[in-house]
């Protein structure tokens, strides 16, 4: 994989670059609620600049149905773009069409434009490669040279991560060389105990993450909606919690699996229980009871790990060398249930692990709960890439960069 910085050496003034960027930001109207993700491609984006490159970033956000969309347009994160580079940053109001074509010949060197929502064409997430194809062949014809630094994308098959590489000289930037650099850590040559920490609400979102790590980890704890189908496998009380019942047999398989491996699963040995889901947008109190594990009342649901999980899984990670987390421990969007993500977020500061925070909610979660982000090992931008590279599989978007 050729880096940003070969490409860098040979020249880039006066070349149009194309940055595939991941954009992919949360917003509440048109205010963004957490840049992260536009703060780490702005070192790629800026360094192209400097060097007099005409920068075109794109990136896809939400999930429009292959056609403009107001409520996802790129807009917002342009304009946070031109913040973070302290300078204007022009934005084309279609992908491949007038404004794109006018607003990219109209650059001049060490200027940035962005256009808009990429999943505004139906073209970008087709399965029909032709389709795919054809739209890659327009955003081609927009630059001299690709860099492909959206690693939230890299595990999607789509044309601006899989087909325009192959139409461009193509180069990886600064944040998939990172998250590269840094996933591989997780999967060869790992320092020992390696800890790994699953959380979020679905557990068939990450069957295959942890049938791939019972090979490698040597602990796996389990909080979040996720952490009641396997309470369920163990013949528990869950009352009306989040469960996924036909997962049940697959995730009695791994707890039978691990135990044969040696591999430890540490789960709650008690929760927050409510009878109804927490209004998210007054936050209004909504005094939860803990409860013992296995005394889940039936007709409430659990939403956090309780205070006595919270001292085990801090302990379980206080003498790991490595550690990996992805999803958090509750509905840490209520600060009634979010001591439990913030409790594995301490952890994981006060521990002097190399720690990596697998992205999605959880990113969000550290940054919303207020934790320094240097803190931790590396805070990863792409939650389902993630996941999918310690699974083993080969991601498209990286492929194509290999290539």
């Amino acid at each position: 994989m050729k880096t940003i910085d070969e490409l860098l050496a040979a020249g880039v003034e006066g070349k149009r670059v194309f940055v595939r960027a991941d954009l992919n930001v949360p917003l509440d109207g048109t205010t963004i609620t957490d840049d992260g993700r536009i703060r780490a491609v702005q070192p790629t984006v800026a360094k192209l600049a400097e060097a007099g490159a005409r920068v075109i970033v794109a990136s896809h956000l939400g999930r429009p149905k292959g056609a403009p969309d107001p409520a996802f347009s790129l807009a917002p994160a342009a304009a946070r773009l031109g913040e973070l580079l302290g300078t204007e940053v022009a934005f084309a109001t279609d992908t491949v069409g007038e404004s794109a074509t006018a607003t990219a010949a109209a650059l001049t060197d060490g200027q940035v434009a962005v256009i808009e929502n990429l999943r505004f064409n139906a073209g970008e997430t087709s399965k029909d490669d032709a389709e795919r194809g054809a739209f890659a062949d327009q955003l081609a014809a927009l630059a001299d040279v690709y860099v492909g630094d959206g690693f939230g994308a890299v595990h999607r098959k789509h044309a601006s991560v899989f087909d325009l590489p192959a139409r461009l000289p193509h180069f990886a930037g600064y944040l998939i060389a990172t998250e590269v650099g840094v996933l591989k850590k997780l999967t060869s040559d790992v320092k020992r105990p390696y800890a790994v920490v699953l959380g979020g609400a679905k557990v068939s979102d990450k069957l295959g993450v942890i049938d791939h790590l019972l090979e490698k980890a040597d602990r796996i704890l389990v909080g979040g909606g996720m952490v009641y189908t396997f309470l369920k496998a163990q013949g528990h009380e869950i009352g009306i919690s989040l469960l996924q019942e036909d997962q049940v047999p697959v995730v009695q398989e791994y707890l039978k699996r691990a135990d044969e491996r040696g591999v430890e699963f540490v789960l709650p040995v008690d929760v927050l229980v409510a009878p109804e889901f927490p209004d998210l947008k007054t936050k209004a109190p909504a005094h939860p009871t803990v409860v013992a594990h296995d005394a889940m009342p039936a007709d409430q649901q659990g939403l956090d790990i309780g205070p006595e999980t919270r001292k085990l899984y801090a302990a379980k990670l206080a003498d790991a060398a490595t550690v990996f987390w992805n999803g958090p421990m509750g509905v840490f969007e209520h600060p009634d249930y979010a001591e439990g993500t913030r409790a594995v977020a301490q952890a994981l500061v006060d521990s002097p692990a190399f720690s990596v925070v697998g992205g999605g909610d959880s990113a969000a979660a550290v940054r919303i709960l207020g934790f320094d982000e240097n803190a931790f090992g590396h805070i990863s931008t792409g939650g389902g890439a993630s996941l999918e590279y310690l699974e083993g599989k080969s991601l498209p978007g990286l492929a194509a960069l290999e290539n």
